[in-house]
């Protein structure tokens, strides 16, 4: 599939004034800047994050009501039960501020509620589960800002709710008594980008404070909040960098047992770092809920030993195994489908529907059916008496009003931007289909219909060393807006020992001038002949270390290459 590339822009004054100030190279100088960093202060909270960096917890709006409303609680002996979303910010958020809350209350519960019997968010079911149960306050994390209906059904039965969301709030707000959410028009919080699980760590932050608890009463799930952060997509700035920065150092000197269980399956012995937290612990706790009940990643997480978190830990694995196995052959499915379909060839969008693929993966999969056919794709399949399913866009395509636009076909829907769910009749399938199609061509620019890869800097082989790319290491965390940098290096030639690995892959060896670098493209068998031709070639790349029978060398992980123009 041919990709667009796309050098970013940066400003070069700053970036030469930066180089003075910090004597480090100018490229580094010219990945700060289009972080933001432009002076000696930025670049010293950047690479050294701080915890009293952090902005006090009573910034926040109606915290002075949530904690009033808990040591009322706590004061009454009433029965607080946490209640969360499952997935992995919702399940770290009630295993963080549950366990938290067990120190110095009971009676005291959890609640998750069932991904496919209740769905999303505040549920009848959890409000009749804590009536029942005598709880007289609902503390939610990760979800409840639209829940209003539900919230004033909890207020009839006499049971109370403090609210900790982060997602975006609709006009009418529920009737809580107490709402943190940074996101809300008239909250003064500084930052913004909290997930749900950092909202409840402000939460615990603030009783921490006026409990007179020591700080690491709150610091000890600090691994827990960087599990969040790096499985939700927020933004790696500001607090989330301090927090992820610090959570990652708890996750590698004194982890979670969760978190040190799924490791330990995993098979990782070396240091964790965000990427592991997103690609080894998160898909194995979104299993959970996925393919069963998310509560046992709770359990998973307030486990009071390592054994015990290992028999919870043992049952995700099986979880996520299943979850793999459902997606391949969902995947395998759904491009068959494609393939077998001329007229789905070279549309604009993507519907599939069978009624016996798993709920459970329709999401992941219209992600990877998005790999092979780049367009705004929706995965369908049946859900009780409806059919219902995910839709993914590609960059810069605004899903959720395409959607929108095909309502009347929709018993339901919801998303934004970037990704949305629906549920709708039947027989409808076809025609939202047809709709679908014909929006989504209406209103994309073509140009979004090829991958975009983004470079952060064109750079020479020659500047490339031991001390450049330690200093690189340095800006993790990576994520969202501060991504692993992506380089460019211009006019190289094949060394004569590049060579195809494994059929698909291609073991890279490249020259510039006198320096020469190996590297791994993965998938990027086809692109031998390219470099057997002889001619000089432009290659995309990220920086990485490779370590073989004890030595370490710098390696070129390969995005993409093309002909030297």
């Amino acid at each position: 599939m041919e990709k667009r590339w796309s050098v970013l822009p940066f400003n070069e004054t700053a970036a030469i004034g930066l180089q003075e100030t910090l004597g480090i190279h100018r490229i580094l100088c010219q990945l700060l800047t289009q972080r933001g960093i432009n002076d000696f202060d930025s670049a010293r909270a950047f690479f050294r994050p701080q915890m009293d960096q952090l902005h006090s917890p009573w910034l926040m709006k109606d915290m002075h009501k949530a904690v009033n409303r808990l040591l009322l609680a706590f004061q009454k002996k009433e029965a607080v039960l946490v209640f969360g979303d499952y997935d992995v910010d919702g399940t770290t958020a009630v295993a963080s501020f549950y366990s938290f809350l067990k120190k110095i209350h009971s009676p005291l519960g959890f609640y998750i509620p069932h991904r496919y019997r209740e769905g999303y968010g505040i549920s009848r079911a959890g409000i009749d589960f804590a009536h029942e149960n005598g709880y007289s306050l609902i503390v939610s994390l990760d979800c409840g800002i639209k829940s209003v209906e539900l919230i004033a059904y909890a207020k009839s039965l006499g049971i109370d709710f403090i609210v900790c969301d982060h997602h975006l709030p609709d006009a009418e707000l529920p009737p809580a008594v107490a709402i943190l959410n940074p996101k809300q028009k008239d909250c003064s919080y500084p930052y913004k980008e909290l997930c749900g699980c950092g909202v409840g760590f402000k939460l615990m932050m603030a009783l921490a404070e006026k409990l007179e608890l020591a700080a690491d009463c709150v610091w000890e799930y600090l691994d827990l909040v960087a599990t969040a952060i790096a499985a939700d997509i927020v933004p790696i700035t500001g607090e989330n960098r301090i927090l992820a920065f610090h959570g990652l150092q708890k996750a590698n000197r004194q982890p979670n047992h969760g978190i040190k269980a799924l490791a330990h399956l995993s098979g990782l012995q070396k240091e964790l770092f965000i990427n592991n937290l997103v690609f080894m612990i998160a898909p194995r706790v979104n299993a959970a809920g996925r393919m069963d009940d998310a509560s046992k990643a709770v359990q998973l997480f307030i486990a009071e030993s390592f054994e015990e978190a290992l028999h919870y830990a043992e049952m995700l694995h099986n979880d996520n195994s299943d979850r793999k196995e459902a997606d391949l052959q969902t995947t395998q499915e759904a491009i068959s489908l494609i393939e077998n379909t001329p007229a789905w060839h070279n549309t604009r969008s993507t519907v599939l529907y069978q009624p016996h693929w798993h709920k459970g993966v329709v999401g992941i999969v219209a992600s990877r059916v998005i790999e092979q056919y780049y367009r705004p794709t929706i995965i369908l399949t049946n859900s009780g008496d409806y059919v219902a399913g995910s839709a993914r866009s590609v960059p810069g395509f605004n899903l959720y009003e395409a959607i929108h636009a095909c309502r009347d076909l929709l018993l339901g829907y919801g998303g934004h931007f970037a990704a949305a769910g629906m549920t709708l009749e039947i027989q409808q399938v076809d025609a939202f289909r047809q709709k679908f199609e014909e929006i989504v061509s209406a209103t994309i620019d073509p140009q979004l219909l090829i991958p975009e890869i983004v470079i952060d800097a064109e750079i020479d082989f020659s500047d490339i060393n031991w001390t450049f790319y330690r200093i690189l290491t340095q800006m993790e965390p990576f994520g969202p807006e501060n991504m692993r940098p992506v380089f460019i290096t211009r006019r190289v030639t094949d060394s004569g020992f590049s060579k195809i690995v494994k059929e698909q892959h291609l073991r890279f060896s490249v020259r510039q001038g006198e320096t020469v670098f190996n590297g791994i493209g993965f998938g990027m068998a086809d692109k031998y002949a390219l470099l057997q031709n002889g001619q000089p070639v432009d290659i995309v790349y990220k920086l990485d270390e490779n370590e073989w029978n004890g030595s370490k060398s710098l390696q070129l992980r390969v995005v993409d290459v093309k002909a030297s123009q």
